[in-house]
Parts: structure tokens; C-alpha cells; sequence
């Protein structure tokens, strides 16, 4: 009997992977339940962008055998803070650099590429690492890439449908944090930050409440990422802001534990 080979070819199983300059975490998803099946953290240590990408990789490629496996989709993520959100009434793709030179060096020779959120009005322009993209196009031939801050908005401007009051949520990494400032869905503010110490952390929190004239009393702070309630980062929230709370991810279907949902949330909603 003749069947359709690409269905029998089919093997609904995607791999995404989320790179920075620090290393890569990876999730393997069943596509028909579109459930994670795997999700990895690899930490290479601090590398530049001129270092071979090849020597950092191969390692983890090799002991990662999920990451050689078939696929019938590919996606990377790339994390970094050269990005920059643009209404689509301002957007004009020839010009990708020139909303980027207001908060990052831009460089003539970087590549600029940008992803549509089409829902909301609004594109991200950001600069990929082209030296990754080139390695994995190695790897896996072809495969589709975004970047992180544009799956983190777009999952969380969809969640917060039917919500009038004004929300942050604060998405916590080992040296940085992105606040996200959103009522009924539209976005009032997006930005990020380094930090060091719990007083940076919540001093950019404070300093950014206070420029959109958000009472510490009344706000309600959304905390995801990696973050814990006995964490300092936490504490020092707590301490300053009245409505603080861990962000709610009941709604994610897995069989993953609360804290892999919120440290693994860009990476999930991939």
C-alpha cells in the first residue's frame, strides 16, 4: 500500500537552543504533545566572540548526543541585550541600525536581523551572533532563529490578555535582568540591566517604578528566571516592593518542576 513519505519521515521532535556568551541550554520537545522531553544546561565559561566557536561547541555537541539527534525542527535562540523594540508605524527594514544606535556601539560591519510581532504591532531588531549561526548551519543544515527577549515579551504581553492593571515582570539571568512594563497587553516599557549585587537589582526596579510613577505600595512585581523566594535577589524585592511574587506558571503544561518552568521560560515558549 502506498503511503505519503513524508509523514512516515516525520519524526515531530524539534530542538531549540538558547545561546549567550556565557553557554547554551537546550529543550528537545515532542511535537504532538508539544511537551519538553529534555532540557539541558551547558555552561562553557565566558568566551568572546572572536574565540573559535568550533573548540567551545564540539565539546558540548559531543557530550550532548540529543543535540546530534534528528530533527524535524531547529530553532536558536540568541540571547544578548542588542536589541531594541520598534512600532511597526516606525519600522523600516533598510534602516535596522539606526534604531539599534541609541542604546548599543553599532558597528558597520554587523549583521542586523529582526522578528515580527505581528500581534502586538512591533518588531525587534537585534544583532544575532552570525559566528553561531554560521557553526549550526554546519550542524543541522537549516533552522529557524529569533531572539530571546522577543519570545519572553510576546509570551508575556499574550498572558496578560484581559489584565487592565499595569504589571513588571522582571526576568532575572547570573548577570543581568530585563524589566517588562505591560497593561492590557500593550507594552509600556522594555529594558535591560546589568547588575552585580541585590542593590543594583532592585535600584533599576525602584529607579524604572518611579519614572512610570509606580507606587512600591500598590504595583504588582512579577518575578521569572532564574529566581527563588530565598534567593537575596528575592528578599531585597520583597523587602522594597509590597505586591512582590514569583510569576505563576501553572498555565505551562509539563511535567517539569515551577522553578525549571520560570529559569527555562524563554527557552520553553521557543
Amino acid at each position: 500500500m502506498w503511503q505519503n513519505s513524508s509523514v512516515i519521515d516525520k519524526m515531530y521532535q524539534k530542538l531549540a537552543i538558547q545561546v549567550s556568551l556565557k553557554g547554551l541550554s537546550f529543550a528537545t520537545f515532542d511535537t504532538l504533545t508539544n511537551k519538553a522531553t529534555k532540557l539541558q544546561n551547558v555552561v562553557l565559561g565566558k568566551f568572546q566572540l572572536t574565540t573559535k566557536i568550533e573548540d567551545l561547541f564540539a565539546e558540548a555537541f559531543e557530550n550532548n548526543p540529543e543535540l546530534k539527534a534528528g530533527y524535524d525542527e531547529v530553532v536558536i535562540i540568541h540571547s544578548n541585550n542588542l536589541s531594541t523594540f520598534v512600532p511597526t508605524a516606525l519600522f523600516d527594514e533598510d534602516y535596522l541600525g539606526s534604531y539599534l544606535q541609541f542604546n548599543t556601539k553599532v558597528f558597520e560591519t554587523d549583521f542586523f536581523a529582526y522578528d515580527e510581532l505581528g500581534n502586538y504591532e512591533m518588531n525587534n531588531v537585534y544583532i544575532p551572533y552570525v559566528n553561531l549561526n554560521n557553526y549550526f548551519i554546519d550542524q543541522f543544515g537549516t533552522f529557524d532563529y529569533k531572539h530571546a527577549n522577543t519570545i519572553l515579551v510576546k509570551k508575556l504581553l499574550d498572558v496578560s490578555k484581559n489584565n487592565e492593571e499595569r504589571q513588571m515582570f522582571v526576568h532575572v539571568s547570573d548577570t543581568h535582568f530585563e524589566i517588562v512594563v505591560i497593561q492590557n497587553q500593550r507594552l509600556q516599557l522594555y529594558n535591560t540591566f546589568e547588575y552585580k549585587t541585590p542593590e543594583d537589582f532592585i535600584y533599576y526596579i525602584l529607579f524604572t517604578a518611579e519614572q512610570l510613577q509606580l507606587n512600591p505600595e500598590n504595583f504588582k512585581l512579577e518575578l521569572l528566571g532564574k529566581i527563588a523566594e530565598d534567593d537575596a535577589l528575592y528578599k531585597i524585592a520583597y523587602k522594597y516592593v509590597r505586591n512582590t511574587n514569583l510569576f505563576d506558571v501553572s498555565f505551562m503544561q509539563s511535567n517539569l518542576t515551577d522553578a525549571e518552568k520560570r529559569e527555562h521560560f524563554i527557552l520553553l515558549h521557543s
